[in-house]
């Protein structure tokens, strides 16, 4: 918007509130009491925000006191403000700034300073905003500034006075330069009572009546509610099924088993191998029982039902198999024992008649 432009409708808006609203001329403080002040009319009527500086002054000894209070007891000293806890919070941070900084509460030093480095020092305090700097400005300092809060911020928004992007900065390009010092004041006091009737609740009728009627034009650019995102529903996990646990399938059972049973019957096999007779094997196992009855005969001949003795108990001695198969195989090597004992029996005595027909041969 051109600045010829902007100037006129500021003139315009100002004569307008005019008609609309009366307010009353404020209270002179000192610049400390007026930057505090300002801290609790950003938002509030004048004389709701008089009334609760008053309670303050008086509930409180002294402004250290009010100071280290904390913000919620605050917040119910000021609870008939419509921001109680807000304009609690911005008072205690600029107490707490202003004291850390000059460590007094008095401020009448910064009349004498040069205004625009006053203006700096009270923009550096915590918790100040840019409507407490202009109004300490205006009413503590005696320079040409005119604090502009929030509904009125909104209403120049949707006049298309100021831009979305000065909204947000809480600036009115050329605001000083259309209205004269002489009458900053009463601009003041009037933007603050529109203000307060847009902030109330700038989707409702009382703030569309007084724009509409301000500016028949703004129709189209009334603030709209924003639209709330509903969250979803949050689903429900499904339950936990308790399931039993699942028994190996059929085909690996049968694996197993099958894997098992040959470590059964090894010990059988390996004892009794296909093809061979069981005597032959039975026969190859006692191998050394042959040569250690052999030569006991050898050197003891009368001594034969002995060595039978030894054959049929050394064959008791051996543990029996645990399965039947070992049983089987203990009593074959018995009974080979038995034989291969006769055999040796045999043999020795066919020797022995040998040995008696050579000596008869001999004398001849």
């Amino acid at each position: 918007m051109a600045a010829s432009n902007r100037a006129s409708r500021l003139t315009k808006l100002v004569s307008d509130l005019k008609k609309r609203y009366k307010p009353a001329p404020p209270v002179q403080r000192p610049l400390f009491e007026t930057i505090l002040f300002a801290t609790l009319l950003e938002n509030s009527p004048p004389d709701i925000a008089n009334k609760a500086f008053d309670e303050l002054e008086s509930a409180y000894f002294d402004w250290n006191e009010v100071r280290v209070s904390s913000r919620t007891e605050l917040a119910e000293r000021m609870k008939t403000l419509p921001d109680a806890s807000p304009a609690a919070d911005r008072l205690k941070r600029t107490l707490q700034s202003i004291f850390e900084t000059v460590y007094k509460f008095d401020l009448e030093e910064f009349k004498k300073q040069n205004l625009g480095q006053a203006v700096k020092t009270i923009t550096e305090f915590d918790g100040v905003t840019p409507f407490v700097v202009n109004y300490a400005t205006q009413h503590g300092l005696a320079g040409h500034a005119i604090a502009v809060n929030s509904g009125a911020l909104i209403a120049l928004q949707v006049m298309d006075i100021i831009t979305e992007a000065e909204a947000k900065k809480s600036l009115v390009p050329g605001l000083e330069r259309a209205i004269p010092k002489s009458k900053g004041v009463e601009a003041q006091q009037l933007l603050h009572e529109m203000g307060l009737e847009v902030g109330r609740n700038p989707y409702g009728a009382t703030a569309k009546k007084v724009l509409t009627e301000l500016d028949p034009s703004c129709k189209d650019r009334l603030p709209k509610r924003p639209k709330v995102e509903e969250a979803p529903a949050p689903k429900k996990a499904p339950a936990e099924k308790t399931e039993s646990p699942k028994a190996p399938p059929a085909e690996k059972k049968g694996a197993t088993t099958a894997k098992a049973e040959p470590t059964k019957n090894s010990a059988p096999k390996k004892s009794e191998p296909k093809g061979k007779p069981a005597a032959e094997s039975a026969a190859k196992k006692p191998a050394p029982a042959k040569t250690d009855a052999a030569t006991k005969k050898k050197a003891d001949p009368p001594k034969k039902p002995a060595t039978k003795k030894a054959a049929t108990k050394k064959a008791p001695t051996k543990k029996p198999a645990t399965s039947t198969g070992k049983k089987k195989t203990a009593t074959k090597k018995v009974a080979a024992t038995k034989k291969t004992a006769k055999t040796a029996k045999s043999k020795t005595s066919a020797k022995k008649v040998a040995g008696k027909k050579a000596a008869k041969r001999k004398p001849k």
